[in-house]
This record gives structure tokens, sequence and C-alpha cells, in this order.
């Protein structure tokens, strides 16, 4: 406090006095050159600034920590790292608040050989799908993505305006390009129109996958695909208006492709990005 209020102009003797404070010791303290602690905290202040922006302000105590750890070969105290992101006004963005569904219904186009087991121990071996939509001025757009349980990596996705069968198999079609996954795999779905239209099922099985539902409405039967869209929605979709179409749609890219896969650190996945568990897999270790 005699510190803040001697910049202003203020005398520090007078000052001391009035918080009964000695003088000599005020003036002792201010002359001690900075300590080690103080010197750390001041060379972790702007990496800490840099990563906090450059996960799109979304990162928290943990995931910062994690990044100064595994990108940054620093170990840093947790409350060390609170008490600077305090003091930079820097904070996490929350959990997004968990909605209740209505009851579920039977009713099944596919059996569910998931059975709200979501762990895979090799790539390519379960992957969950779902759409989500989100309104812009324009009106409302819809994304498909597919992702892998075992990385928790999007490996497929696609954007429409409306939601014709040909977003989910495009979707799918993406994943099946870029992962190439033997015949046996898990294609795991909702109950919606897109994923029991003959179209989706006919692709699911080309490629020898099995298609796989929960019942309908149970959002618990996809959770790790509900997470999915729930921190996307609290890390992007919610945090602003959007104007067209066309900007929503490159931040979902953006999202996807560049912060999801390849930057952001995840609790289950030992606070390594998707990418870099995907690349610790070799078919020996898993053997």
């Amino acid at each position: 406090m005699i510190e803040a209020l001697a910049g202003q102009g203020h005398s520090a003797k007078a000052l001391c006095r009035m918080l009964g404070v000695a003088p000599s010791g005020y003036f002792h303290w201010r002359g001690k050159p900075p300590g080690v602690r103080e010197l750390r905290r001041a060379q972790l202040r702007p990496l800490i600034a840099d990563i906090h922006h450059a996960s799109m302000g979304t990162y928290g105590v943990r995931r910062i920590v994690a990044e100064l750890r595994f990108d940054h070969e620093i170990v840093a105290n947790r409350k060390a790292v609170q008490a600077i992101m305090r003091s930079l006004g820097l904070q996490g963005l929350p959990k997004r608040k968990a909605h209740r569904r209505g009851p579920p219904t039977e009713g099944a186009a596919a059996c569910d050989l998931v059975l709200r087991s979501f762990g895979a121990e090799a790539p390519n071996r379960l992957w969950l799908t779902d759409i989500t939509e989100h309104p812009t001025r324009e009106g409302k757009l819809y994304c498909c993505v597919v992702l892998d349980a075992y990385s928790r990596s999007v490996v497929g996705w696609s954007i429409d305006n409306s939601q014709p069968a040909s977003l989910v198999t495009s979707a799918l079609g993406m994943a099946i390009g870029r992962r190439k996954p033997i015949a046996g795999g898990i294609v795991h779905a909702d109950h919606g129109s897109q994923f029991t239209s003959w179209a989706f099922s006919e692709r699911v099985k080309s490629v020898g996958l099995e298609l796989s539902m929960g019942r309908v409405g149970d959002a618990y039967d996809n959770a790790m695909m509900e997470a999915f869209w729930a921190r996307m929605q609290v890390e992007l979709l919610n945090r602003k208006r959007w104007r067209t179409r066309l900007e929503l749609a490159n931040a979902i890219f953006e999202y996807v492709e560049v912060f999801h896969n390849r930057r952001r650190r995840h609790s289950a996945l030992g606070m390594l990005t998707p990418s870099e568990y995907d690349n610790l897999y070799t078919p020996t270790l898993a053997a």
C-alpha cells in the first residue's frame, strides 16, 4: 500500500508514520533485490499470458500447468500459476451447465454395441458421431463430427445449412479417407433420421464397420460425444454472436483442426493433445 501511494506523490515517511511502520524497515525492504520467487514469477508471467492467448482464452490453471510442462519443459506450482493468472486478470472458461433431456424412448435401427463403455484400446476401433446446430444472423448452421474414442481426435466433420443425410455421410467419408479403418470397428450414433438413413448405414457397411445406436433421447448413451459438444459450446460457439454462416464455418474449422486436435490438452489423455496421444500409439505396444 505504501509503495502504491508513494508512487502517486505522497510522502513515504508520512505514510509509514500513519500506518505504524518503521521508515527504516520500509526503505530497507524497498532497496532489497528481488528474490528467486519474484524473478521466477516475472519470467512466467508473459509466458502464461501467451499460452492463455493461444488457447483462445479457454485454458484454466490445470491446462496451463500442463502446457508449461509438456511444451516448455517448465515444472510450475499450480498455486503459483493461479496467483499469476489472477494478477493478470486471466481465467479459464467455466463448464457448460448440464441440461436434462426427456425420458428415453425405445425403437432401434441398430443395436447398442457400446453400452456406455467408451474406452478403446487402439485408434479407429470406436468412432462416435452426432450433429449439433448453432444460430447465426443468416440462419442456423449444422455441424456433424466423427470422434475417435481412443484419442478424442476429430477424424471427420462436415457443415451445412440444413440436415440432409449427406451431412453425416460426408463427415464419415472424411474419417474413412483419413484413417482407412480396418474391418470390425464400430460407428456409434443416435437415432436421428440422418444416421438411420440407408445412405449412412450402407457407407458404414461398405468399409466393414458396424453401426451401433443408443436409445432415443438418452444423452448418456453417447456421453463422450456430448462432452465434446459441451466443450465446443463453451470454448467457441457461445462466446459471440455470429454474423454469417461462413464466419462460423471458418471458426469451426479453426477450432476442430487447429485447436482441438493439435493444441487442446485433455485431462483424460494425461494432459496430452489428441494428436500427441495418437502419435504414441504403435501396434506392438497395443499387443
